[in-house]
């Protein structure tokens, strides 16, 4: 089946403006990556320039990419290098915490590729990360995006022992189409079960991320979204998958930002998500959902008390209705 065409109301704006080059100055001065360039993501000139700012005076954004440019695994759906793996870079943890302060950030998020070759899959290295950033700016919030690794739990208790405010791992599809779109060593139960472990031995918000446009159907898009409730996920965003080259998956189809619209309501009104952030140009790390999260945090709440008062702010408006 040949990919479908593009149709014009989804554009993407070229990045530009001088904070996006300052950013993209400090980082390579310091030889750090970030997802956002690796991926070739659709709303990377908007974060970095500040378009979506919070109106704080805050900066740009930007997801740090740790433990290189280079994953072990081949996901058919991603831009990101795959093999010719290097040795981790001992300063990344200080050069990630510089490069924020710098910038001026006071919500960052991490994420990784797969490191699959290393004894510990990366783990360590993350957490350390991690630490390094709330040692140096108390006041940061830090979301992480992980990897499975390999469902062994004790990897993944490094990173919640590393006490980060935000856990996201995406299971990126639905479960018939987790091969040919993920690479083998994941999947679908594998991805559920490392969200249900943060949910059970931690008090921090859980996170996924489902790309639309594989050829998935509504009633497996539904499914998902009820598994990931089921495993207590907290926050979800669906966004259209973009064939980033020949060489990748075709898109099998571009649903219109009305479709999204309605997955937003499903997901929050039906599903009980806390959020939803949901649109063709979404990704996992999107600022809306940033901002959503740094708000409730901010305002002191926990997991429970923000559920509550979503649920309460729910029943207002329908009684209102």
């Amino acid at each position: 089946m040949s990919s479908v065409r593009k149709p014009d109301w989804l554009k993407m704006r070229p990045p530009s403006g001088q904070e996006f080059t300052d950013i993209r100055k400090r980082l390579r001065e310091r030889n750090l990556h970030t997802v956002c360039e690796e991926a070739n993501c659709p709303n990377l000139g908007e974060c970095w320039s500040g378009g979506a700012g919070t109106g704080d005076g805050a900066g740009g954004t930007a997801t740090f990419m740790l433990m290189g440019d280079r994953c072990s695994r081949a996901c058919n759906f991603c831009d990101v290098q795959t093999g010719g793996m290097e040795p981790l870079d001992p300063d990344e943890p200080a050069n990630v915490a510089e490069a924020i302060a710098e910038i001026g950030l006071d919500y960052v998020v991490l994420t990784s590729v797969d490191r699959d070759d290393l004894p510990d899959q990366g783990a360590g290295h993350f957490a350390e990360t991690i630490r390094e950033i709330k040692a140096r700016h108390p006041g940061i919030l830090v979301e992480v995006l992980i990897p499975d690794f390999q469902g062994e739990d004790h990897l993944v208790r490094k990173i919640i022992d590393a006490e980060p405010d935000v856990i996201a791992h995406n299971v990126e599809t639905v479960e018939r189409l987790q091969f040919p779109v993920r690479d083998r060593r994941a999947g679908y139960e594998q991805s559920l079960g490392v969200l249900e472990q943060v949910e059970r031995e931690s008090d921090v918000y859980t996170k996924t991320s489902i790309m639309l446009g594989h050829g998935e159907y509504d009633h497996e898009v539904y499914r998902t979204l009820a598994d990931l409730r089921e495993r207590g996920v907290d926050i979800v965003t669906l966004g259209q998958y973009l064939r980033p080259s020949r060489d990748h998956l075709e898109v099998r189809r571009y649903d219109h930002p009305d479709k999204y619209e309605t997955w937003r309501r499903v997901a929050e009104e039906e599903l009980d998500f806390l959020y939803c952030a949901s649109g063709p140009m979404v990704r996992s790390s999107y600022k809306a959902g940033e901002l959503f999260v740094d708000a409730v945090l901010r305002e002191g709440k926990t997991v429970a008390q923000a559920r509550q008062d979503a649920r309460e702010e729910s029943g207002s408006a329908t009684a209102a209705e």
